[in-house]
């Protein structure tokens, strides 16, 4: 298609229903490169009826994949994690123009979805069951019990912009080794990455219907949460939405991965070089835009100069710049309403008595990675999430302190602990309020295989595959007298 100037026009993407591509019947957008504003494509959308479609379309489908052997699904799970790393390169760049992650650590993202449908292969033959000692209790003489457990049917998927291969893979890869079918709606943002996955999806052998990516306006996708033949819902996104769909999903299963304001604390007796080094990268990789950046941070005061030095030095040596150039650490936020956003905190913290060790600039999408201190608790940089490159420090004075002052947090997802005391590290594994204590690296750390979700308004459930596998099944036990 050609324009009257000469110049070719933005591709048109389709939704993918049933193992066919065809234009969304909703709304269209154009859909532009954070970093240039480049058109990258214009987006057709589905409509309600679409998404219904979509969902009928899965419920067929898990009729039949069900029965597909687990052998045969570890193997076509094992194929996708070879054409995601086939296409890496492909992806690692779609995924820096969609939606500005810096080419390094979008190459990252790459790497880890290789990993995550590869650990899903392996899950698949290991969906476990197990056996009860029936004469435990008088009425169970003379009968032998055990449990086995089944897929659930249609999972629906629904992930946001910031890493928008892999957490999808951590929704699409446990739901698929189980047997299970997925409606994916994809982060409007990134709906050219979504279409490649599809491809690999077809490639790899996984039969039509199994996956529907369906990318939708939040009207539409509230289908998803309210639809009988839905089974369960994996959203990852913001408090106020994961909290709408809890509120219309009934009696479905819910995976919901928040958001967090994740505190670490530097303990005296940490390697200070080595926390300084994590967490400068942990605070700013992706502009601050991850779930588990490190947004606070408590150091113990003697060791506060020393360490302040160091970290100060490890920012400063980040790049900002284009994020398919492959020296760039920050790129642009998402977009400028963020970007303002995250302006408008820091600026009404230092209004209000903050010191503002350096950053604190925006220019346009982007904002300079900044680390304040002396912030009062409840400024919105402490206590709301600004996911944003943004990192708030204050000294404590004995290790109760700083374990207080990271539960003063309302989110729960991950903390970070410097420390080469096993007293500290255990102190602190046994009293914070999080989904996960990372000792010795900082809170950004992520492994896919374990056992990742929150507790207070960062979410419920558990995410890592083996973990989301069991989620995305039922038990059902048997008892036979013999």
């Amino acid at each position: 298609m050609v324009t009257a100037r000469g110049a070719a026009a933005p591709a048109r993407t389709q939704v993918l229903i049933n193992g066919r591509l065809v234009p969304g019947k909703g709304d269209a957008y154009e859909h532009h490169n954070p970093y240039n504003d480049e058109t990258l494509a214009v987006v057709t959308q589905a409509s309600k009826e679409q998404m219904d479609e979509a969902v009928e379309a899965a419920a067929k489908a898990f009729m039949s994949y069900r029965r597909v052997p687990a052998h045969q699904r570890a193997e076509m799970l094992l194929r996708v994690s070879k054409g995601i790393e086939a296409r890496g390169e492909e992806l690692a760049r779609s995924i820096a123009r969609e939606v500005a992650k810096p080419l390094k650590q979008a190459r990252a993202e790459v790497a880890r979805a290789v990993i995550t449908f590869r650990q899903a292969s392996e899950e698949a033959g290991h969906l476990w069951g197990q056996t009860l000692t029936m004469d435990a209790v008088p009425n169970g003489v003379g009968k032998h019990g055990f449990y086995i457990r089944q897929p659930i049917g249609v999972v629906a998927a629904i992930t946001p912009f910031n890493f928008p291969l892999n957490l999808p893979a951590h929704k699409i890869a446990p739901a698929l080794a189980v047997g299970n079918t997925v409606v994916w709606k994809p982060a409007p943002q990134a709906p050219l990455i979504a279409l490649i996955v599809g491809d690999i999806l077809k490639e790899a052998g996984i039969p039509d219907g199994v996956v529907n990516i369906m990318p939708a306006p939040p009207a539409v996708a509230e289908v998803l949460t309210t639809h009988p033949k839905v089974a369960m819902v994996s959203f990852t996104g913001s408090v106020a939405g994961g909290m709408a769909i809890r509120d219309n999903v009934g009696m479905k299963k819910l995976i919901l991965e928040l958001g967090s304001n994740s505190a670490n604390i530097v303990s005296a007796s940490a390697d200070l070089e080595r926390a300084a080094q994590a967490c400068a990268v942990g605070g700013f990789t992706y502009a601050g835009q991850v779930c588990i950046s490190v947004q606070r941070m408590y150091v113990r005061r003697p060791v506060w100069d020393q360490f302040m030095s160091i970290f100060l030095d490890k920012v400063k040596a980040l790049q900002m710049g284009d994020p398919l150039d492959p020296a760039t650490d920050v790129g642009p936020m998402i977009d400028e309403k963020n970007a303002r956003r995250s302006e408008e905190w820091i600026q009404e913290a230092v209004k209000d008595g903050a010191k503002m060790l350096m950053g604190g600039k925006r220019r346009g999408k982007f904002v300079e990675p900044t680390v304040l201190t002396n912030v009062r608790p409840e400024a919105k940089v402490v206590c709301e999430e600004v996911f944003a490159p943004l990192v708030v420090v204050e000294p404590f004075d004995d290790w109760e302190q700083a374990i207080a002052l990271a539960n003063q947090s309302k989110y729960g997802l991950n903390a970070g602990v410097f420390t080469n005391d096993m007293r500290e590290a255990f102190r602190a594994i046994e009293y914070l309020e999080v989904g996960s204590v990372i000792v010795n690296d900082s809170s950004t750390y992520r492994a896919d295989h374990m056992p990742y979700g929150g507790i207070k308004l960062s979410g419920q459930g558990r995410e890592g595959v083996r973990f989301a596998m069991e989620a995305m099944t039922e038990i059902k036990f048997a008892a036979i007298g013999l």
